[in-house]
């Protein structure tokens, strides 16, 4: 049975949310996968061990947003073709993006494992967790590759309307990863190297079972051995694509970087609280980022047919059902923050500092639902240049400086320094709303019959 779709006909909302659902519950699944280690370092090891752990993801969080913005660039390119028709253009974008990505893999790894104690300095890591962070980091670096062939492997199946096989993926890898956890970290002991060589494993036998279960598919797509090597042109088009969604991942993963760092300047507890809390934010922001991924893939397919306002229905549609669930996720991080975070931390003191945090993201809630679905709008689009400019901008010239200033007062709290968010994020939004306007402007002109 094909579980492929097309997107260009029929209804929007209902084909939509299902799609959205599905890339929902494989987001949440990864959140849970890294969500995990935490929970168990928490609860079986020191302070310092969940402070290594929630920095050392949240620098490994960096390189997999990089790697998962680039891929965007396949989720496009396919996208587009399927919706113009062209199955064999389809293939030869998915061969070059499975060997492009392969060598990216390669020099993550060899740079990454070298450097993990320097980029664990550099971000401020206490003392009491600077070895921890270090290991953490490092295993995790070596299983780049694994990374990587799952963020290229979910975005060919976005491109092609399949939001199940990511599903079955990350469900893969979250059951492996729980078993592994439980045995590294809770029996042996081995606290945050425990976590992230069960993340490792579980990653690589996610791969594998995957890809046997790929190659029993029939696909929508035409693709040779020789499509499996560099073609320079799609190359050229991946990039052009990914790479300004890669940057703007990069630049605003970055800007969280740097808010980490201004926190655990504070000390080991601030930085756990900041690191439960993050944890807690990825299942929080996971409606609007299901519906970013599942809106690249609907208006990719819709740009290709050339059906713009059926585009832009969609993204109507995407922000109501994201608003109605963030008011949800915003009562309950502003309010009942403390509850939440003492599902990650028994530490009285950690779980009130997560608290804390928490109660800048409920504001973001009522935010996020309008910047993610724009990205998702854009990004179809192919204006993934317009998706870099406004991630830059709220991320070097609002998140950074104001959270900045706020830890600069005496009495600020993680809630104050939070506030950054959304700040940012409103900034944000102004900038997708003012290119909406313009975009509509140019295809009307676009559709304008010529006169005799």
């Amino acid at each position: 049975m094909e579980r492929e779709q097309s997107f260009t006909a029929g209804p929007i909302l209902g084909p939509l949310v299902r799609f959205a659902l599905s890339v929902l519950l494989a987001m949440f699944l990864q959140a849970l996968y890294g969500a995990i280690d935490l929970w168990v370092v928490g609860k079986y090891a020191l302070a310092g061990d969940v402070s290594g752990v929630s920095t050392g993801s949240q620098i490994m969080q960096t390189v997999t947003m990089v790697i998962t913005g680039l891929a965007m660039g396949i989720t496009v390119l396919v996208g587009q073709k399927i919706g113009e028709g062209c199955p064999e253009e389809a293939g030869r974008a998915i061969g070059t993006g499975i060997s492009l990505f392969f060598l990216m893999a390669l020099i993550v790894t060899a740079v990454m494992v070298p450097l993990a104690g320097a980029v664990a300095r550099l971000m401020q890591t206490p003392v009491e967790a600077l070895a921890q962070t270090t290991a953490y980091v490092r295993l995790c670096a070596v299983g780049t590759v694994f990374i990587v062939a799952y963020n290229v492997l979910g975005s060919i199946f976005r491109g092609i309307g399949d939001s199940k096989m990511p599903l079955y993926t990350v469900a893969i890898a979250s059951a492996f990863n729980v078993a592994g956890d439980l045995l590294f970290v809770a029996v042996f002991g081995m606290g945050a190297a425990g976590a992230a060589i069960a993340t490792v494993l579980a990653q690589g036998l996610s791969v594998a079972l995957s890809w046997l279960l790929i190659r029993r598919r029939k696909l929508p797509f035409t693709m040779r051995p020789a499509d499996l090597r560099p073609d320079r042109t799609v190359v050229r088009r991946i990039l052009s694509l990914g790479v300004p969604i890669a940057l703007q991942d990069l630049l605003v993963s970055i800007s969280f970087l740097v808010l980490l760092a201004i926190v655990n300047s504070k000390g080991v507890i601030a930085s756990a609280g900041m690191g439960v809390a993050e944890k807690l934010c990825m299942f929080i922001m996971l409606v609007p980022s299901a519906f970013e991924q599942s809106m690249s893939a609907f208006v990719a397919q819709n740009v290709g047919a050339g059906k713009h306002e059926r585009a832009r229905r969609a993204l109507y549609d995407s922000v109501a059902v994201s608003v109605a669930v963030g008011a949800v996720m915003a009562w309950a991080a502003f309010f009942h923050g403390d509850v939440l975070a003492g599902l990650f931390a028994r530490d009285g003191e950690i779980v009130a500092a997560g608290a804390d945090y928490l109660k800048a993201y409920g504001i973001d809630c009522l935010l996020t639902p309008f910047l993610f679905c724009f990205i998702g709008f854009y990004n179809g689009y192919g204006k993934t240049v317009l998706v870099m400019v406004q991630g830059i901008i709220g991320a070097f010239g609002i998140r950074i400086p104001v959270a900045y200033l706020m830890s600069r007062s005496a009495t600020a709290s993680l809630f104050h320094i939070g506030l950054a968010t959304p700040c940012s994020t409103t900034v944000q939004i102004v900038i997708c709303l003012a290119a909406l306007i313009v975009l509509g402007k140019r295809l009307a002109r676009q559709s304008e019959p010529v006169k005799a």
